[in-house]
């Protein structure tokens, strides 16, 4: 692992750039350079945009140290937005950590489903296994007269979920409910529920990049033997999280759209309305209203 250049035999931006980028790519990581720029950005702040197309600029001795340490952790498979501590979703710059999993740019179909839903926005929104809060707190951001309640099991990712909402000015209209799928029951009815709950089966786990397999929450990935277990004890929630014509939107695993609709239809209260595919024709989300 050769270690990046040292101030004063070299610290120009150029040099240092290359030079992570073929430690990245050593440690095959597919966008080494992407990644190398990210790095650079982050180390050089607001006032250092793009400071890759300067390559004769140099680095302090801090600045230098940081990219070392940091380089060293991606080479380790730790991920990027773990390393920055934040990561974009839709139009949000989100904070992010080991705690919570890391927004997917395949989880803004969700939000896009929930949108062409209700053009006319909704104004109660309920959000199971919210994790960072993406996806709740990128509805609030587009329907400015909604409120919504977030739920998620676990207290450490809710503290991230309030970090973010408290950043964008949307904490007066998110509440955030510790506990499963059931622990906003008291709190319905909602216009929408969405949920992008772990949908992975478990014997899948182990073969995962190890960016997502040992970085990422097991609470947020494993989904039982078939992938399955949350929409099993989702949907029959459904009918009591529901307005009478409220709708859903459920984020699932490639191949899972035909059985999360049939799930859904399998209920007389329920009827699966669409199934979306993303851009790699996957299965992607399943939506749906209550009758």
């Amino acid at each position: 692992m050769k270690p990046l250049p040292e101030e004063g035999t070299g610290t120009r931006l150029g040099m240092v750039r290359k030079a992570i980028d073929a430690r990245l790519a050593a440690a095959g990581i597919k966008e080494s350079a992407q990644e190398a720029r990210r790095l650079l950005l982050a180390v050089g702040g607001e006032s250092a945009a793009l400071p890759w197309l300067d390559p004769d600029a140099h680095l302090s001795a801090d600045q230098t140290t940081w990219l070392e340490a940091a380089c060293r952790r991606r080479e380790g498979r730790e991920p990027l937005p773990h390393i920055l501590g934040e990561w974009g979703f839709w139009s949000l710059d989100l904070k992010v950590s080991k705690d919570v999993l890391t927004p997917r740019p395949q989880s803004e179909h969700l939000v896009q489903c929930a949108l062409d839903a209700l053009p006319g926005g909704a104004s109660r929104v309920l959000d199971l296994g919210t994790g960072s809060g993406a996806i709740v707190l990128a509805l609030l951001s587009e329907w400015p007269q909604a409120e919504a309640v977030a739920v998620d099991i676990s207290a450490k990712a809710l503290n991230i979920a309030r970090s973010n909402a408290r950043s964008l000015d949307l904490d007066n209209r998110v509440r955030f409910v510790e506990g499963g799928w059931d622990a906003a029951l008291d709190l319905a009815p909602f216009d929408l529920v969405v949920s992008n709950p772990p949908y992975i089966a478990r014997d899948e786990i182990a073969t995962l990049a190890p960016e997502v397999r040992d970085f990422e929450p097991a609470l947020a990935l494993d989904g039982g033997k078939d992938g399955l277990d949350a929409y099993c004890a989702i949907v029959p929630l459904l009918p009591r999280y529901l307005s009478p014509k409220g709708d859903f939107a459920l984020e699932i695993g490639a191949a899972q759209g035909e059985a999360v609709t049939a799930l859904a239809d399998a209920h007389k209260a329920l009827s699966a309305t669409g199934l979306v595919r993303d851009y790699g024709s996957r299965d992607r989300v399943v939506t749906g209203r209550h009758c």
